[in-house]
């Protein structure tokens, strides 16, 4: 199958069969492929966004190893807010209505990079909003087409407004909130480190 081919039958897939978060745990492979997140209408409503076409997916990735493993491992777990995209995205939009505190990825060992994660409170509330909020749609790789030129078609045609790369458009709010989460975050590593000094100096 070449990659234009692979690419329309991706698009028919990820525009099928859709799963919430119970009934993807057994039902969404552990294979490579695409997968897309879709919101209900209050999802678009707490996001402040709008669809631009009937059935657009607000965010669409690619699993290298097992879809699975990523989407519903990875996407939908509480404490995984570091190492997920889509969970930083929505964090970033959903930051004051669901009261979300960022934190460094690594609290042992903060650093200075663009990515964020939750504090456990907020990260919960985050996981809990994903489960009644969306469901997940996926599309498995055949094998031998390159999964990367794959995705980049399919994010051309769904421009789904979570996505940052490969849709040809700027998304300067979403990029705007993220940087905004990742800044609170690195001064909540500066506090800590000298709530942790201040507390060192008087024992």
């Amino acid at each position: 199958m070449n990659p234009e081919s692979a690419a329309s039958q991706a698009l028919i897939n990820l525009a099928g069969v859709r799963y919430i978060r119970s009934e993807a745990t057994h039902r969404v492979p552990k294979a490579s492929g695409l997968y897309a997140f879709y919101g209900d209408e209050q999802a678009w409503t707490d996001l402040d966004l709008s669809p631009t076409f009937d059935g657009q997916p607000l965010y669409v990735g690619k699993a290298e190893k097992s879809l699975n493993g990523r989407d519903v491992g990875t996407h939908f777990a509480t404490g995984k807010t570091g190492s997920s995209t889509v969970r930083r995205s929505l964090a970033a939009l959903l930051a004051a209505q669901l009261d979300l505190v960022a934190v460094p990825r690594n609290l042992a060992k903060p650093d200075g990079s663009a990515n964020f994660s939750l504090d456990a409170a907020g990260d919960e509330r985050l996981s809990r909003w994903m489960e009644e909020r969306l469901a997940l749609a996926a599309w498995v790789k055949p094998e031998n087409v390159p999964l990367d030129e794959v995705e980049t078609a399919v994010l051309l045609r769904l421009r789904p407004p979570l996505n940052l790369d490969k849709v040809g458009e700027p998304r300067e709010r979403l990029r705007r909130a993220r940087g905004a989460l990742a800044a609170d975050s690195r001064v909540w590593a500066a506090d800590a480190a000298s709530r942790s000094l201040e507390t060192g100096e008087q024992q």
